[in-house]
């Protein structure tokens, strides 16, 4: 079993920074694949970045390309997604996220834990 809690998120300013931080517990979290996805309101849960045990791979939705970074430090079992110019689109719950495919995934499916998720809001 691995338990992930999501921390980091809140209000903030449309072309602000935020850094959401997933602490895991339980098995290594380096044997996991970690990805990061959100659900706005009324709208299917999507992804949004995934990282591989060794960080070697990353990979990240088009829609925040170039504005988001996913890190982690298995040393401290924490996971971490940097986002910048935010925009009020980008408005969700943010859900963390291992795999046991450590290369890392986009596919929701492929996730088998989950954490509780931390609200961002982007106002306009």
């Amino acid at each position: 079993q691995v338990q992930l809690v999501e921390s980091g998120g809140g209000l903030v300013q449309a072309g602000g920074s935020l850094r959401l931080s997933c602490a895991t517990s339980g098995r290594t979290s380096s044997n996991y694949g970690m990805g990061w996805f959100r659900q706005a309101p009324g709208k299917e849960r999507e992804f949004v970045a995934a990282i591989s045990w060794s960080s070697i791979n990353t990979y990240y939705a088009d829609s925040v390309k170039g504005r988001f970074t996913i890190s982690r430090d298995n040393a401290k079992n924490t996971v971490y997604l940097q986002m910048h110019s935010l925009k009020p689109e980008d408005t969700a719950v943010y859900y963390c996220a291992a795999s046991g495919l450590r290369v890392g995934t986009s596919r929701l499916y492929e996730y088998e834990y989950w954490g509780q998720g931390t609200q961002v809001t982007v106002s306009s």
